[in-house]
């Protein structure tokens, strides 16, 4: 429960600063983690990014002080984190569809997005198919691309890197050299926050033992114990399920934590939309 009790404090943090200019690093502080792991635990669990999730309360409250009271929209504006009416009515129109002035004649609908809360539920009923390995350190050739992730960049720019990768061969050219410790194709994060802030490196890539062919690059995976889940189905849902599923269920019923060393999804050869298509996500666990 400690784990969950954590994000809880995390969120509550938010809400209470929510008028003030936080960072990712000071929430993440408050839930004992690495504002990486944080940004990303939130992330999956939420389908939403730490500053999307703060953005859509601003803009909730705002929305209700317009209707209840006289307080002028530049007033709002500034009061809400933006520097100008024009910036504060764009975003206002992009979640609630109506501008400003348009919601304080109430004229049109609002969306409005409730303060966040945990609440322990009864799970496990299916079953998480899952074993400990502990391996030496190995090798992987691939390419790479950074990316931000305070404000989402990651989870958009991800799903490019590999389409990308699929059309122009680079896929391929990667199981073809796939003689490594782990078979198929990897999807790696790797946090880079302590080099450059808020940032993460994504590697395309395969496990290989050898030279490094042109036009790719070579990266370490550390030693590590790892918890390898078992994925049944379609990309992605089928493994967006199962992460969902680690930090719902499995992390705050064992007694691991996240190491803090690169996370591997696992994408074996095949149809990635079959309804029996095997991928792993494998986390490294102390």
């Amino acid at each position: 429960m400690a784990w969950i009790e954590a994000l809880q404090r995390a969120i509550d943090y938010m809400e209470e600063h929510l008028l003030e200019d936080i960072t990712i690093e000071e929430i993440a502080r408050v839930a004992n983690s690495s504002p990486f792991h944080f940004q990303r635990t939130f992330s999956i669990l939420t389908d939403s990014s730490v500053s999307e999730y703060m953005r859509r309360r601003r803009l909730t409250l705002a929305a209700h002080e317009l209707g209840s009271t006289d307080v002028k929209i530049i007033d709002l504006a500034l009061k809400y984190g933006y520097d100008t009416p024009e910036a504060f009515t764009k975003a206002f129109r992009r979640q609630h569809g109506i501008s400003p002035s348009e919601a304080r004649k109430f004229a049109g609908k609002l969306n409005s997005y409730g303060r966040l809360g945990i609440q322990v539920s009864l799970k496990g009923v299916e079953p998480m198919q899952y074993r400990v390995v502990e391996l030496e350190a190995f090798e992987v050739i691939g390419v790479k691309e950074s990316f931000s992730y305070a404000n989402g960049e990651n989870t958009a720019g991800i799903p490019k890197m590999w389409g990308k990768a699929n059309h122009d061969g680079t896929s391929d050219f990667l199981l073809c050299n796939n003689n490594g410790t782990v078979k198929g194709l990897l999807g790696v994060c790797v946090d880079q926050s302590k080099v450059k802030e808020k940032q993460m490196d994504y590697w395309v890539a395969a496990a290989c033992d050898g030279e490094t062919p042109d036009g790719y690059s070579k990266m370490e995976i550390p030693a590590s114990r790892w918890a390898i889940f078992e994925v049944h189905g379609p990309m992605p849902d089928a493994i967006q399920k199962v992460w969902k599923q680690i930090f719902t269920e499995w992390f705050p019923a064992n007694g691991y934590q996240h190491a803090g060393t690169p996370d591997l999804e696992v994408y074996t050869a095949g149809n990635p939309t079959d309804p029996d298509y095997y991928s792993e996500v494998w986390i490294p666990v102390k």
